[in-house]
């Protein structure tokens, strides 16, 4: 049966990891194209990525949600159901990736607000139609260069950014991993259940038919 999956984020943490997360799919499914409007498109995610890590203390929350998990993780090495390869490499993954997060100095996306042409065509961009060529000439002269030198240039803006994404991607993938499913009725388009407080509750999934 063919369905429909809706996520529904249960905290703000979660709900910003989210966002980005969508933003970063964006960023570089488009920074893997060829054309220049892909590219626009990638460079518009870019920016939308670093306003919505400047809402939150993103890096902390990022660190603390990877040592949560790794404090729920840890102690099933000594559980013989659990496969220690799998368990071990997940660990690592964390390791890593908080490694690379704390090595990183100064605002997330700081490089990008720092490049003042990067800026001009940001503010532009927030305007109806804005970013066209007599606005922005310079920035139509580098759509306009060979999709390779554009490609890297996105991928130099965006290689800082990576560790950021390195960290939701492991937190929101053991999220949806670990959670577990269960069948329900909603009567009259109403269900509610009452949760309980062993264990907090981060993230909701749900599973429609598409012909429901």
């Amino acid at each position: 049966m063919d369905v429909i999956r809706y996520e529904h984020p249960l905290n703000e943490r979660i709900r910003t990891l989210m966002r980005l997360e969508d933003l970063y799919g964006r960023a570089l499914f488009f920074t893997g194209e060829t054309a220049p409007a892909d590219h626009h498109a990638a460079l518009l995610a870019l920016f939308e990525i670093v306003d919505v890590a400047a809402r939150a203390d993103l890096k902390t929350d990022i660190l603390q949600e990877l040592e949560r998990q790794r404090q729920l993780l840890a102690p099933l090495k000594h559980n013989p159901a659990i496969e220690a390869r799998a368990l071990d490499a997940v660990l690592s993954e964390i390791d890593v990736a908080g490694g690379r997060l704390l090595a990183q100095t100064g605002k997330v996306g700081q490089h990008l607000r720092d490049n003042d042409w990067l800026m001009a065509i940001k503010q532009r961009t927030g305007i109806p139609g804005g970013a066209c060529e007599f606005d922005l000439p310079a920035y139509h002269h580098w759509l306009n260069l060979e999709p390779a030198a554009r490609q890297h240039d996105l991928q130099a803006w965006l290689e800082p950014l990576l560790p950021i994404h390195s960290g939701l991607s492991i937190i929101l993938r053991l999220l949806r991993d670990n959670g577990k499913m269960s069948r329900h009725t909603a009567y009259h388009g109403v269900f509610q259940l009452m949760l309980t407080t062993a264990k907090v509750a981060q993230l909701l999934r749900l599973s429609l038919a598409k012909e429901t």
